[in-house]
């Protein structure tokens, strides 16, 4: 702790670049919150950072990083440091999906794919969980629907997520005394950069998932106002909390192939 020792309280938020992590980053800002944002891209991240200070929020530290990189977590404590900043929130948002069988995508980028998801992920938070618990702060992991089913054709995607909702929930527990809240918020489809990483659309038959679509500002703020209530979990929009109440209900005999055809329709 000693690093971060007299710093200045701030939230930390990973995969800023646009999407998501950009509207959480603004939430943050606008509720008052000093903020480091961090992505490979730097110069989408300076845009961010402008675009917030010119809304007469404090312009966030920008750190160009990816997360990927050997010893990543701590080339992000140094320049947090560096910057005199503590890290109170950490919001874990980097992430990509690749969709379509597993023996037909590339096997380097699927592993990539669970570094990032899950490794790296629980990398910053162990990294950074003595200043978490200092500040009193909190955890925000971004998930999925997906984490609450299996994903055929999206498999190692999924899969990813149902970590990161358990791993939320676990230390969600574990933390309190100390606390520290843990969140985990799990969005439907969202329209962002997202989908073409992972290959998918929603034209043609999978525009019948269109009414499920929740934008990312209101993802973010919903995402923001569970993890200062304290929730566990967060799903925005009706459609998305329906489909996880239908997940939890119906037999994978039933699931498996219904979820295999929807997804190789996105493809």
């Amino acid at each position: 702790m000693t690093q971060f020792s007299n710093a200045r309280p701030a939230a930390v938020v990973t995969g800023a670049s646009e999407g998501i992590g950009a509207e959480l980053a603004r939430v943050f800002a606008a509720k008052g919150h000093e903020v480091a944002i961090v992505a490979r891209r730097g110069d989408r991240l300076a845009a961010l950072a402008d675009d917030i200070a010119a809304k007469g929020h404090k312009r966030p530290i920008v750190v160009e990083l990816d997360l990927l990189a050997e010893g990543a977590a701590e080339t992000l404590a140094a320049r947090l440091g560096e910057a005199g900043l503590a890290p109170q929130y950490l919001v874990n948002n980097a992430g990509f999906g690749l969709i379509g069988p597993i023996a037909d995508l590339d096997q380097a980028e699927q592993l990539a794919m669970i570094d990032l998801n899950i490794r790296a992920l629980t990398a910053l938070t162990l990294r950074f969980l003595p200043s978490l618990t200092q500040t009193k702060g909190g955890v925000m992991n971004v998930a999925s629907v997906a984490s609450f089913m299996p994903g055929p054709g999206f498999a190692v995607y999924y899969a990813t997520k149902a970590f990161v909702r358990s791993f939320s929930e676990a230390i969600s527990y574990e933390l309190k005394p100390a606390g520290v809240k843990v969140s985990c918020l799990c969005p439907g489809p969202v329209l962002t950069g997202f989908q073409a990483r992972a290959g998918m659309s929603y034209d043609g038959l999978m525009s019948a998932m269109k009414p499920a679509l929740v934008p990312a500002e209101e993802v973010a703020r919903q995402g923001y106002e569970g993890l200062m209530a304290g929730r566990r979990v967060v799903v925005p929009g009706t459609m998305n909390k329906f489909m996880v109440w239908s997940a939890r209900l119906s037999p994978r005999a039933i699931l498996l192939p219904l979820l295999g055809t929807a997804q190789m329709k996105r493809v």
